[in-house]
């Protein structure tokens, strides 16, 4: 049987017997999408390419931990995908870190931020617009805005994963989409 027509679970199985043609194939299922997620956080193609590679290695290394989800039953287990997702993305932010763009908001209170004067239509806006604005944001506001609403965490998750209290997500998110909503504000009307 070709690995290419293989089940996800036939495959992890053969990647635990160390087949070079199962993780080959696992790779090729996967990596796009694990760069891309490494790529929003460190926003560097060179560092996201190693970033993916070194995440596919330990994910072979620590298959055996891996507990795949069950169709019919309560098993705790997790989509093989998301697994392998949480390991890029603690991967990235440990590099974000390393690299020294990683910064920590300082928990102070933050008033309502003003409220807009006008409103202003947006519809027009594309989102590859959105993601090129949230690329020109300071390294911990990208972060904070793809992990919450490109990979999908909610503010605890977050806050895990980011080694931070809940508050100072609050106050990341919240510093963050106000940032982003100026600049792209300021973008729309200069395009208008």
């Amino acid at each position: 049987m070709q690995v290419k027509s293989l089940h996800i679970d036939q495959l992890i199985e053969r990647c635990k017997k160390a087949d070079k043609s199962a993780q080959f194939e696992l790779y090729k299922r996967y990596y796009k999408a694990m760069y891309n997620t490494a790529y929003r956080i460190l926003n560097d193609s060179f560092e996201a390419e190693d970033i993916m590679q070194e995440s596919f290695l330990i994910a072979y290394t620590k298959l055996g931990t891996f507990k795949a989800e069950k169709k019919e039953g309560y098993d705790s287990g997790v989509p093989f995908g998301a697994w392998l997702k949480r390991i890029v993305i603690n991967k990235s932010l440990t590099q974000l870190k390393k690299i020294d763009k990683y910064e920590n908001v300082p928990l102070e209170r933050i008033g309502n931020p003003a409220e807009e004067e006008g409103l202003s239509d947006y519809s027009n806006l594309k989102a590859n617009a959105i993601l090129d604005e949230i690329k020109l944001l300071k390294g911990n506001y990208q972060t904070v805005l793809n992990l919450h609403f490109i990979e999908g965490f909610d503010y605890q998750e977050m806050a895990q994963i980011m080694d931070v209290s809940y508050e100072n997500i609050r106050v990341m998110i919240s510093r963050a989409k106000s940032k982003l909503k100026k600049n792209l504000k300021n973008s729309y009307e200069k395009i208008s």
